[in-house]
């Protein structure tokens, strides 16, 4: 895991700029990089699943109900996670449903945290 510093080699992406850009240009791939940058170690697609549900739905992930969990599931088995895969974003094994972290999952959780502080709005600017 790389540390965060001001030093921009230590965000280097092991990557195509275009394979970067296309890893992050869905919100839920974007949860799926800073989830599993965060989880140390490997993911289950289901729990992924639950945890992205709880963030679209606002609301804790013991609450989540089997059909919300399910469409995330089947989104994230189907297509973002392969998408991840082909990229080096992420390691998913078909097989098993686990995702592991790969050299480029922390760099790109890294520049989706700084965007996304960035783009920041105050709640009062974005109804106007």
């Amino acid at each position: 895991m790389t540390e965060a510093t001001d030093d921009p080699t230590s965000f280097a992406i092991p990557m195509d700029p275009d394979r970067a850009f296309n890893a992050i240009a869905n919100s839920r791939r974007r949860r799926v990089l800073l989830s599993l940058s965060q989880s140390h170690g490997a993911i289950t697609a289901g729990d992924l699943a639950v945890e992205i549900a709880a963030i679209e739905n606002a609301i804790d992930p013991s609450k989540i109900r089997s059909n919300e969990r399910t469409s995330v599931y089947i989104s994230l088995t189907q297509s973002h996670l392969e998408t991840l895969d082909e990229c080096g974003a992420i390691a998913f094994d078909d097989r098993s449903k686990s995702v592991s972290p790969t050299d480029a999952t922390e760099p790109l959780a890294e520049h989706i945290r700084r965007l996304q502080t960035a783009c920041y709005k105050p709640d009062s600017e974005e109804s106007q």
